[in-house]
């Protein structure tokens, strides 16, 4: 197999969200084909360089997988199979990247706030986020807006990211903002929020730099806020 052969399956893969040989996939016969874990190691035995694997692979795969998700095709059981198979390939190819000397393009943190236990659209915009290159620090479900405050001290991430499924914790994003605005950091971090409740209008209204409605649409505003 060439390395584009290998790129194109792994991109494949990623689009049938088949984390190993024993994942079925969308399509027929496809069990004991590799999945995406044992195509980046043939990757990696063959000498790609990671940066392609993750660009022309992953990153390529993910955005048929936004694409078909846009237009109705996929439904989020199959968005959540592939964004699972590219946060197994991250995992292995977390050790090469510093090797490879390949710079994460900017650190997030992420969490989901105070009363709300939802994290399925939490954990895939941390997978999409760390598929496109940032570092993703996930301080998981029901945080308070003190603990969030001292993550944001500690990590000084350039992005924060709330979410909340529940119409009822939506307050814990605002009351998260104004204890940022009160410690002195609200400055030096871009905050997005996202969530089923959560509007652009309303990500205005509590002061937010950006709002994703969507795991794609949340790696896009961090794209634009990054080069803005």
């Amino acid at each position: 197999m060439t390395q584009e052969d290998i790129i194109n399956l792994i991109k494949e893969n990623v689009i049938q969200g088949r984390v190993t040989q024993d994942d079925e996939g969308l399509d027929e016969g496809m069990v004991g084909k590799p999945g995406v874990t044992e195509l980046i190691d043939e990757a990696l035995a063959a000498g790609i360089e990671v940066k392609d694997i993750i660009a022309k692979g992953l990153s390529a795969g993910m955005e048929i997988v936004g694409d078909k998700f846009s237009s109705g095709e996929f439904f989020i059981p199959d968005m959540l199979a592939s964004a699972e198979a590219v946060g197994a390939a991250m995992e292995k190819l977390e050790p090469h990247l510093a090797k490879s000397g390949i710079k994460a393009k900017g650190k997030i943190l992420i969490a989901t706030v105070k009363g709300d236990l939802h994290d399925i659209g939490k954990n895939i915009v941390s997978i999409l986020l760390r598929g496109a290159g940032y570092t993703v620090k996930d301080l998981g479900n029901d945080i308070e807006p003190q603990t969030i405050v001292a993550a944001v001290r500690e990590e000084k991430p350039q992005f924060l990211g709330l979410s909340a499924l529940l119409t009822s914790t939506m307050t814990s994003m605002q009351d998260t903002i104004e204890a940022l605005k009160e410690s002195g950091l609200r400055d030096g971090v871009k905050v997005i929020i996202g969530g089923a409740p959560v509007s652009e209008e309303f990500a205005k209204s509590i002061g937010a730099d950006g709002y994703g409605s969507d795991g794609f649409q949340a790696v896009e505003t961090v794209e634009s806020l990054a080069a803005g």
